[in-house]
């Protein structure tokens, strides 16, 4: 045999170092799979809460202006908008009428049922009503179902 064949070291791996090295990997990623759930999960939870802050300041910001008279509101409304369009739209402002104030770009996708339907509540409705009288808009939340990592519902957010 010649001498420069000898010397050289073994190139690669053996088949059992490759099954030990995947077995590992495979030991690995399964513990991180709950993890990047939960990131996600804290993620929308976060964004909800966002959206959520969102929307009822547009609503307080409308019903502060309302009281100020800076706006005209339907009778029976205390002074909250009618629905949530209408804080996107815009409302005339000023004597004149003629300016414009939108309390809202957009309203929000929920990003836990992935729409744009939230559950509202007008200043007639019980506390913990699930469903809009359609007179005006008290509050909003989500219509999901599901539980928060917390313990607590979406929807009572």
């Amino acid at each position: 045999m010649p001498l420069s064949r000898r010397l050289r070291p073994q190139a690669g791996m053996t088949l059992i170092e490759l099954i030990i090295a995947t077995g590992i990997l495979m030991i690995l990623s399964t513990a991180v799979l709950p993890v990047l759930r939960f990131t996600m999960i804290r993620a929308k939870e976060y964004e909800l809460h966002r959206d959520l802050r969102e929307m009822r300041n547009a609503i307080d910001h409308y019903k502060d202006d309302a009281d100020r008279n800076l706006l005209r509101t339907e009778v029976g409304s205390n002074g909250y908008p009618p629905d949530l369009d209408t804080l996107v739209k815009g409302v005339n402002t000023g004597t004149s009428g003629t300016d414009k104030k939108r309390y809202l770009r957009r309203v929000p996708v929920d990003p836990m049922t992935g729409t744009k339907d939230w559950g509202m509540r007008s200043v007639q409705d019980d506390p913990d009503s699930t469903s809009w009288g359609g007179g005006n808009v008290f509050d909003v939340f989500s219509k999901s179902p599901a539980t928060a990592l917390d313990g607590s519902k979406y929807s009572d957010w």
